[in-house]
């Protein structure tokens, strides 16, 4: 890609473009093996660390001393420090952000993942110290005059003329100035539509995912819509299957019992089914009740003979037994 070129109008240095400008082409650190293999980078030459920007007859100016003292004037640079830095972060471009339930992490983008292990810990330390001035600069050596001064004849028209010399590296300085004006201003107008493009996305997307839901939430309602009609057909059919089931086997029942029930009614009177509630009645109830009294008074009839027969027979014991002692003394008293 070329550089744009330009023609001068007037001997103040004005011109033109005659072509629209375009980034600088960075070269590369190594000899590239041929132009039109490699694809070429471009980018801005205030960045580059090899362009020297400045007065070039002063790269090591005097410090000035300034005066640290003064609250009002520290508050002042902080607060432009700090605007600088909010710029700076506002213009920066950024990534769009991530969907709903997604986020955006740093991975790595190597042939083979390595695991990071070694966990730097960082610790910050402050200090609070008390204003100061600062040391003056100190004064550059100047070495005492010595030998013998010498001086030589310049006649007029030896030395070059400044104003003539001077003319071709101003309108390079100044043209290449203007033309990195111009190529910032169109980088600033790139990042601008940048933005703006970035800006419209968004609130498209945004409107492309509003679409989406509410396309996926009617889609869902229909579905639902769907199975609950489907599940109530069944259910009709089901009901409707099972009614005329019910209906056919209750006609065949009785059909089928029109000729059975005298059959039945008969077979059971004649085995004894049906009986005389005052009958059964007496039998199951009445007879078995009448028979465990009887047995009752029986038993306590029985207990109470026996009862008499042992005081009978413990009283005739007794008797016997006296009488069988006063034998003994009758006969023990005659002689």
């Amino acid at each position: 890609m070329a550089l744009p070129s330009y023609s001068l109008r007037d001997p103040n240095g004005m011109y033109t473009f005659s072509s629209r400008p375009r980034p600088v082409e960075i070269r590369s650190k190594y000899r590239e093996p041929a132009p039109e293999q490699t694809q070429r980078q471009y980018g801005n030459i205030m960045y580059d660390r090899r362009v020297v920007r400045g007065n070039t007859f002063a790269q090591y100016p005097i410090p000035r001393q300034t005066d640290q003292s003064d609250p009002a004037k520290q508050q002042a640079f902080k607060r432009r420090a700090i605007a600088r830095r909010q710029a700076r972060v506002h213009l920066r471009t950024k990534s769009p952000e991530a969907l709903q339930g997604r986020q955006h992490v740093d991975v790595q983008t190597d042939l083979y993942l390595e695991e990071l292990s070694n966990v730097i810990e960082a610790t910050d330390i402050d200090c609070q110290t008390d204003e100061f001035l600062d040391k003056p600069a100190t004064p550059l050596f100047i070495p005492a005059k010595s030998g013998v001064d010498a001086g030589t004849q310049i006649e007029e028209g030896e030395l070059f003329d400044f104003d003539l010399e001077v003319q071709p590296v101003l309108e390079v300085l100044v043209g290449k100035t203007i033309e990195q004006s111009l190529l910032e201003v169109m980088e600033e107008e790139e990042l601008a539509c940048l933005r703006t493009q970035q800006r419209i996305f968004q609130e498209l997307r945004n409107n492309e995912l509003a679409e989406v839901q509410r396309l996926q939430e009617q889609e869902r309602r229909r579905r639902e819509e769907k199975e609950l009609r489907v599940a109530q057909q069944k259910e009709a059919l089901k009901k409707e299957r099972e009614t005329a089931e019910k209906i056919a086997a209750q006609a065949f029942s009785q059909q089928y019992l029109a000729g059975l029930l005298p059959s039945v009614f008969t077979s059971l009177r004649n085995h004894g089914y049906f009986y005389d509630p005052v009958e059964k009645d007496i039998e199951v109830n009445f007879l078995p009740w009448l028979m465990a009294e009887v047995n009752d008074q029986l038993k306590k009839r029985f207990v109470a003979r026996e009862l008499l027969d042992t005081i009978i027979y413990e009283v005739s014991q007794k008797r016997l037994e006296e009488f069988n002692r006063l034998e003994t003394r009758q006969d023990s008293s005659d002689p």
